[in-house]
């Protein structure tokens, strides 16, 4: 059993002076308000909950300020981008992959993400061919070195395109057949545990075929799975679906399939009016990466009339050009003050933009994760981030701008201590395995560089 005290603590109902929390094999036991603290207590000046990275591709950290040249051709995108991240994929093996996921996701628990929903299509081994689970355990091992909370979603990569059956190029090293998928998302289940869980994903309308996705969505129905898809990342994309199903993606989506809370729509940036009304509607998740987004140059999600709409969303640091949970709700304000030339735009249900962007992506995070509670709750995940209260980005803040200060007055994260499945994985503000985790990971991508 382990105590924690904290003299603020933002619960689900708000902040709260003076609590105490008793903690049992990794959840919450008990939450005692107007408390004292006990001398065996971890004690804490402020404690928030940990929030979700509800889209990650973890290979991609050793990617990050390494496409910023520009091309001969002068014309950069997202798709000339794709090409080099298909090189660093190609060169992925298990060692490989473990050292980056374990350097991501340390950086992660460190910025206050406990959880991650790892987006992972790089199933086979490069050079072997293998179909088996070892990049999956590459996976599984590097959260468990760094202690987030890992909901694996194995993704399903079967054609090049809209009109291309079979996968091109670097592809080959994504592909399955629908039939060694499943296969492999069964075992995976099988090997999970009380950090572990599972999702199923399926890469793109484009990259899978409505009969395969039709499967997708009814293996996840009848396991409760959370089914994650990208879609309408790129106006590309809109275009060629327009040609092929004739609806954008998103509305072929919700004509075709019951799209509902257990489904995570990642990026959906270029949607109409009535697509945006009607995934509102629906109850699934949007996840949103705003720096990555902004990366890539991908447009910006039409977020006000979604929220207006009730909408959900979920942030996550996709391709960990940045791996800030803060940053990345701040951009997502920015983005629409930038379009609208206006301020405060997330504050639909409450006036502070900060507090309101930090509820609605706790509770999208752990949604789109498949985690059945949010927040610091009795019965809960003992997912906890403990703050210097006298830090000077929170320093004079009271209740209400707190959370404001967090995310709109600097970069450097007042981090003391962190907490995962009742386990502490940073003190001090100093990840336990950090030291290993940088030179693995130094090692890793000097590796990758001598082979350029």
């Amino acid at each position: 059993m382990t105590s924690v005290f904290a003299k603020k603590a933002l619960l689900p109902t708000g902040w709260a002076d003076d609590v105490r929390l008793s903690i049992d094999a990794g959840r919450i036991d008990a939450i005692a308000r107007g408390a004292t603290a006990a001398g065996t207590d971890v004690s804490t000046d402020c404690l928030i909950p940990g929030l979700a990275n509800a889209h990650s591709h973890a290979f991609q950290r050793a990617l990050a300020g390494r496409t910023e040249q520009r091309s001969p051709a002068g014309r950069d995108n997202f798709w000339t981008w794709r090409e080099r991240m298909y090189e660093l994929a190609a060169a992925m093996r298990p060692d490989r992959l473990q050292a980056i996921a374990r350097q991501a996701y340390i950086e992660m628990v460190g910025a206050g993400f406990t959880s991650v929903a790892e987006f992972h299509y790089l199933h086979r081994e490069p050079g072997t061919g293998d179909v088996g689970d070892a990049m999956f355990q590459a996976i599984r091992a590097a959260a468990e070195d760094s202690g987030i909370r890992l909901t694996y979603v194995p993704v399903l990569y079967e054609r090049g395109g809209f009109d291309r059956p079979e996968p091109e190029g670097a592809q080959h090293g994504f592909a399955l057949s629908l039939d060694d998928f499943l296969a492999h998302v069964d075992r995976a289940r099988t090997a999970a545990g009380d950090a572990v869980s599972v999702g199923i994903g399926a890469h793109s309308i484009r990259a899978v075929s409505a009969e395969s996705l039709a499967l997708i969505s009814a293996y996840a129905d009848r396991h409760d799975l959370p089914l994650h898809i990208h879609i309408a990342e790129q106006q590309r994309e809109v275009n060629q679906s327009l040609a092929f199903y004739e609806r954008r993606p998103v509305r072929w989506l919700l004509e075709n399939f019951e799209v509902d809370a257990r489904w995570c729509l990642v990026h959906a940036t270029h949607m109409d009016v009535d697509e945006t009304e009607s995934l509102a509607r629906s109850g699934a998740v949007v996840c949103l990466c705003p720096s990555t987004e902004a990366n890539l140059g991908d447009g910006l999600f039409p977020l006000l009339d979604f929220l207006e709409h009730d909408g959900s969303i979920a942030i996550g640091s996709d391709s960990h050009i940045s791996i800030n949970p803060f940053e990345e709700l701040r951009w997502l304000e920015y983005g629409q003050r930038l379009l609208t030339r206006m301020r405060n735009i997330v504050s639909l249900r409450d006036g502070h933009v900060g507090s309101e962007l930090f509820d609605r992506s706790l509770v999208g995070g752990m949604q789109a994760c498949g985690h059945k509670t949010a927040g610091i709750v009795e019965g809960g995940h003992a997912d906890l981030v403990c703050l210097y209260g006298d830090d000077p980005m929170l320093v004079g803040h009271d209740d209400d701008s707190r959370l404001d200060a967090l995310v709109f007055s600097g970069y450097r994260l007042p981090v003391d201590r962190v907490m995962v499945n009742g386990r502490w994985c940073v003190d001090t503000g100093e990840h336990a395995r950090a030291a290993e985790s940088r030179s693995a990971f130094a090692d890793t991508v000097r590796s990758l560089a001598a082979e350029d």
